[in-house]
């Protein structure tokens, strides 16, 4: 898998290469790039579609003892990212995580054609719900970190509401058991982890950033799980209201991870978008 060593250290991603216009795929906590793997096949062919594994818990390489991994450093060292590799005109999509539109509240969008944002934290839903307060609260607690991410060697605890039970419908474990492995064994990789779960920012911040959101006026498109239980289907449908060039799709059968859940709907709605340049 190719490296890249950026400010905060080295970065893994995968890259399909080709002429296409580049797509650029952003994942959540405690998961890596291959939460696209269902996904990606059907783009290949006429896009270039690049995937970092960025450092939320399911990366193998740890950042540097001293690197910035709060929601802001995190929303940097994507942009840093995308220059690096000379990226332009890029579709930024997400998924879980908010990263991809913070980008916009943090005036580092200029390398970016437009956004897909995927069943992700939005307006005030941060931790968002029972998954995302979870883990913050074992981040508060001296080695809560590593006692959450341990329990989920029982496959019946990735179940409950308040890890993965509400996450996906369709992921299977194996999936799971390899997105862990590297939090579970590398303390590094929690140190990480907590690092990003310890952000914190007040309500006025978050109204702040979502009013900075509205001056993007390049293509969004809001693809949103109806039935998600973590990510309120009402933000799906006022970030698609708050975008000047927004549109919502809303995908049945699925919770979060859409791309775990319904890759078929989500790849058709992306290629679609895409295409169609709005």
């Amino acid at each position: 898998m190719p490296e890249i060593e950026l400010t905060a250290g080295t970065i893994e991603y995968e890259d399909t290469g080709g002429e296409g216009p580049t797509i650029v795929f952003l994942h959540g906590l405690l998961n890596d790039s291959s939460l696209w793997r269902n996904v990606v096949p059907g783009l290949r062919d006429a896009y270039r579609c690049v995937l970092p594994t960025t450092p939320l818990g399911g990366h193998r390489r740890p950042m540097k003892p001293d690197a910035d991994l709060t929601i802001r450093g995190q929303v940097r060292l994507v942009a840093e990212f995308l220059e690096r590799l000379d990226l332009r005109d890029v579709t930024l999509v997400g998924n879980d995580w908010g990263g991809a539109q913070m980008l916009v509240s943090e005036g580092l969008d200029e390398r970016l054609g437009r956004l897909v944002l995927s069943s992700c934290e939005a307006f005030d839903n941060y931790p968002p719900g029972l998954p995302g307060k979870n883990v913050a609260l074992a981040a508060k607690i001296p080695g809560g970190i590593n006692l959450a991410v341990q329990s989920l060697r029982i496959r019946a605890l990735r179940r409950l509401p308040m890890t993965l039970g509400w996450m996906s419908k369709r992921v299977p474990d194996e999936v799971i058991d390899a997105w862990l492995e590297p939090v579970q064994r590398d303390k590094a990789i929690r140190r990480d982890l907590r690092k990003y779960a310890l952000t914190r920012f007040t309500k006025a911040d978050m109204r702040e950033w979502v009013e900075r959101q509205r001056a993007f006026d390049r293509p969004v498109l809001v693809a949103w799980a109806s039935e998600d239980r973590v990510m309120p289907p009402e933000h799906g449908r006022r970030l698609a209201e708050l975008f000047p060039n927004g549109r919502l799709v809303e995908i049945a059968d699925s919770y979060t991870f859409i791309p775990e859940d319904q890759p078929a709907a989500l790849t058709t709605a992306i290629r679609e978008f895409v295409e169609n340049g709005a």
